[in-house]
């Protein structure tokens, strides 16, 4: 049984300005976009201040963000990397497999990877997340570096957002029609 402790608090920081940029994207009208909590189930409790000490998780989460943007459906996870290898362990089949149903409903799945060393985001389209599963079920090593990945999948802040995963989600949009 999986348990929650304080390293479920990893990546924390990424899914903060994530929020915030989400917010600014719905105040805007551009996106309505949330965040899916990762159902738990409390073990202990501590009495004084009614924390949450130790949990396990009930059952698997799908992704880490959900919504529509401008009538498109999306949902993305959040990961962060501390190197220029990005170890494909970190996605979970559950994950992998959500993102490539909801694909096939016509909705829009990427991942938002944090190079936390580099201070640098990308926006992973689901295709390309396919064809590193894809070379790995061909005996590819279980990781892809930072120097293949497509430099204009790079997100830059703009207009006082973040974490603007617009600009790529459109330019992923304008290559699927």
């Amino acid at each position: 049984m999986a348990t929650w402790n304080s390293r479920g608090l990893r990546g924390s920081t990424l899914e903060d300005l994530i929020n915030l940029s989400n917010d600014m994207y719905r105040e805007k009208g551009l996106a309505l976009v949330q965040k899916i909590p990762t159902p738990i189930k409390p073990v202990k409790i501590d009495k004084e201040s009614s924390q949450i000490t130790l949990a396990y998780f009930e059952k698997d989460s799908t992704v880490d963000y959900i919504g529509v943007v401008q009538g498109v459906p999306v949902c993305f996870d959040a990961k962060e990397c501390t190197t220029d290898t990005f170890s494909m362990q970190n996605i979970h089949e559950h994950q992998y497999r959500f993102m490539e149903e909801f694909e096939a409903q016509q909705g829009i799945s990427f991942l938002i990877i944090f190079f936390t060393t580099r201070n640098e985001l990308y926006y992973m389209p689901f295709q390309e997340l396919k064809g590193y599963v894809e070379r790995i079920e061909k005996g590819h090593p279980k990781n892809f570096k930072y120097a293949e990945l497509d430099r204009k999948n790079f997100i830059r802040a703009k207009g006082g957002i973040l974490v603007h995963y617009l600009e790529p989600l459109s330019r992923d949009l304008m290559t699927r029609e």
